[in-house]
């Protein structure tokens, strides 16, 4: 068939669409221009690569020539990759919720020539069913408004407009009211106490998803020794998503989401962002509890992440597709007998009892809820269970699994892999690096630090030009789409990280140039916080800015928490100013809802908490001063960062961090200096010194 409008583009989503009979156009000036030329109104059509219903629209709809022909006939048709243009994303999402009261993926928006949208959907099938439109049906019906009923339709693209206008609006904290942080904190805990499915873990009924920033939040909580429980809902949850069918436990890695309220059933695709938010909160249990399946599966993300979705150069691709052959999950459920056969060398141990995989299949079809013939390897107990009845040690166990779990990967590599989307994007790039540098200090494992190292250098290299400015995604050798403020925010927090595990300064001064660039060209200078975009002169309708805690935190959220954390590091007040003006811009919509924020609130805590900085001097080489700083990742200390201070970086440090330059270096006894606010009040030569304020 004759390749669309899109075969010249890069994204993998797009090019998945440039042979479907519609005619899609990429998001340009020369799309709209066509359809204000044609008369025509535009057809938005946004998904992602890995988007199980997005494919399910494309089979029924684009690649059928009757729906295309409607489709065709009715508008001009632009496609969208999400992920490639999240602030497109954001503002077409914002007007299907307000015309809808809902959302998701793919998102199916109808819009006059100067992009101001009249209608909106999800997900639409061929024909009409059950009372739901049809695309064919809504094609007739656009055509109809748009040929006889015009000036309606204009009249209703401008009210959505109109409201539109404000979906990205927010309140500030009253000037004449002091803003609570202890209020606000509480009332977050208590709204997720009361939504908790204490049966299960999180924090709503199906489907669920695995909100790693939720979880963060209670460890903040129950650090700070004022919320009973925070700990074991966090930590309940967390091992629940462990033992169920979200956590790949051949392949490693967790599914985007369940749709089921036990974390059985996933939606199968795999997110390079659930990858690094999840290995964080889980090695920030691991440093509270020392549970070793904490521990372990951070461990293990990361070993899917390096093994399956890193690019030679070093850059983390953004995810796995969910659909193999045409079906969902394909490549991740197991017959009873094939899983038995390749097994079959470990038939002594009873792996299909423990991980439930039965003859007749262990879970229903989405639709219709018929039992199906395949089984989602899951755990109702934990392996260390199993051991006393099988009359071994856990750690044999363990052993035995690892062995069986290597078979059974072996097997299923045999099968047709699910698509990889091999683009890389900026911000999801810098979670991962952040990810990865937390890791290095928490498990000790100079890998880590080298593979964040490596993906920093390729993001700093292939995603900034001359000038420094940031570029959101690369793809088959070629940089696009201008940076957006997460393409910042992440990336400064992975500087930082990387900074914290390597103590190589030039990240900590590459994170303040780029956050620099991002107060600089992004932020609101009239109701305070940062636009998605940087130019006013968007091609959007209008400027989106984004608070919310979505699968993804807000650029917004991980602002606060790194200017914080620049002000702890640097000394410098006007980090802590400018957070200040944040946390006021934002901070009546906060609280009068702060559970959907709690992103936002983990920054909240910080600021609280003043932040404290651990400035370790002496000569970097001695075994002493290493010991120390082997100490710094063991404890859960998140008010707190570390610089070391020694001969050979004095000056330099002294120019990034002023208040570093009065601490003498004794080259034979490394010392640990307390600082707060540019100030360092006490001075130590041993580990206790290094455990968090509440624990000395």
């Amino acid at each position: 068939m004759t390749p669309n409008g899109l075969i010249q583009e890069k994204s993998p989503y797009l090019r998945q669409h440039a042979h479907n009979p519609v005619n899609w156009q990429p998001w340009s000036d020369a799309a709209f221009d066509r359809a204000r030329a044609e008369n025509k109104p535009v057809f938005l059509s946004i998904g992602y690569a890995t988007c199980h219903w997005c494919h399910v629209m494309e089979k029924e709809s684009f690649e059928d020539l009757e729906a295309a022909g409607h489709l065709n006939n009715t508008f001009v048709c632009v496609k969208v990759d999400r992920e490639e243009r999240p602030d497109i994303d954001a503002v077409y999402m914002a007007a299907c919720q307000l015309l809808t009261g809902s959302g998701g993926w793919p998102l199916s928006i109808f819009m006059s020539p100067d992009k101001r949208p009249f209608y909106a959907a999800t997900y639409l099938p061929k024909t009409s069913r059950f009372g739901a439109p049809g695309i064919i049906d809504l094609c007739r019906q656009v055509h109809r408004w748009w040929t006889e009923q015009r000036h309606q339709v204009d009249t209703a693209a401008a009210e959505v407009l109109r409201h539109l206008d404000t979906a990205f609006v927010y309140t500030p904290a009253a000037e004449t009211e002091a803003f609570s942080e202890d209020a606000v904190l509480d009332r977050a805990l208590q709204d997720l106490i009361q939504n908790y499915d204490a049966e299960w873990g999180g924090f709503e009924p199906a489907p669920k998803f695995p909100t790693p920033h939720r979880l963060r939040f209670l460890l903040r909580m129950h650090h700070r020794g004022a919320a009973p429980g925070a700990l074991d809902m966090a930590t309940h949850t967390l091992t629940a998503m462990r033992l169920g069918g979200i956590w790949d436990h051949v392949g490693h890695g967790f599914h985007r989401y369940a749709t089921d309220s036990r974390w059985l059933v996933p939606h199968f695709e795999k997110m390079l962002y659930d990858q690094a938010l999840m290995a964080t909160v889980y090695m920030e249990a691991y440093q509270i509890t020392q549970d070793p399946l904490m521990g372990r599966t951070a461990r293990e993300i990361f070993d899917y992440v390096l093994g399956e979705m890193t690019a030679p150069e070093g850059g983390f691709y953004s995810a796995q597709d969910a659909d193999s052959e045409g079906e969902e999950g394909k490549f991740y459920v197991w017959a009873h007998a094939a899983f038995r056969e390749a097994v079959t060398a470990q038939d002594d141990v009873p792996w299909d009892r423990i991980f439930n995989i039965r003859p007749d299949g262990n879970y229903h079809a989405e639709r219709g809820g018929t039992r199906t013939d395949k089984n989602i390897p899951h755990l109702t107990t934990p392996l260390s269970g199993w051991a006393d009845a099988l009359g071994m040690t856990p750690e044999t166990l363990d052993h035995r699994w690892a062995s069986t779990r290597l078979s059974l990967l072996r097997r299923r590599s045999q099968r047709p892999p699910p698509l990889r989307d091999h683009k890389i994007l900026t911000d999801w790039n810098g979670m991962m690096i952040a990810a990865l540098a937390n890791g290095a200090r928490v498990f000790q494992e100079p890998a880590y630090a080298m593979a964040a190292r490596k993906a920093a250098a390729f993001v700093l290299t292939h995603l900034r030009d001359e000038t420094g400015a940031l570029y959101h995604r690369f793809c088959d050798g070629h940089r696009a789409v201008p940076a957006q403020a997460t393409d910042y925010a992440w990336m400064v927090q992975g500087l930082l990280w990387l900074y914290q595990a390597t103590y190589d300064l030039s990240y900590a001064e590459t994170a303040v140039s780029l956050q620099e660039a991002l107060l600089e060209n992004y932020w609101d200078d009239i109701d305070g916080g940062m636009f998605s975009v940087p130019d006013k002169n968007t091609d959007l309708p209008v400027r989106p800015k984004e608070l919310h805690d979505g699968a993804v935190p807000s650029a917004n959220s991980v602002s606060l928490e790194n200017m914080l954390l620049l002000g702890s590091l640097t000394g410098n007040p006007l980090w802590n100013d400018r957070a200040h003006r944040l946390v006021r811009a934002f901070g009546g919509t906060v609280s009068s809802h702060p559970a959907a924020f709690t992103s936002f609130l983990c920054g909240l805590d910080l600021a609280q908490g003043k932040g404290e900085a651990v400035i370790i001097t002496g000569a970097a080489e001695t075994p002493q001063l290493q010991r120390l700083v082997s100490e710094l990742g063991r404890v859960y200390a998140p008010h707190r960062v570390a610089q070391i201070k020694t001969p050979a970086n004095a000056g330099r440090l002294a120019r990034f961090a002023a208040h570093t330059r009065q601490l003498e270096t004794d080259t034979n006894a490394p010392k640990v200096h307390l600082c707060r606010g540019g100030a360092c009040t006490g001075t130590a030569d041993g580990p206790d010194a290094l455990m968090p304020p509440r624990q000395r």
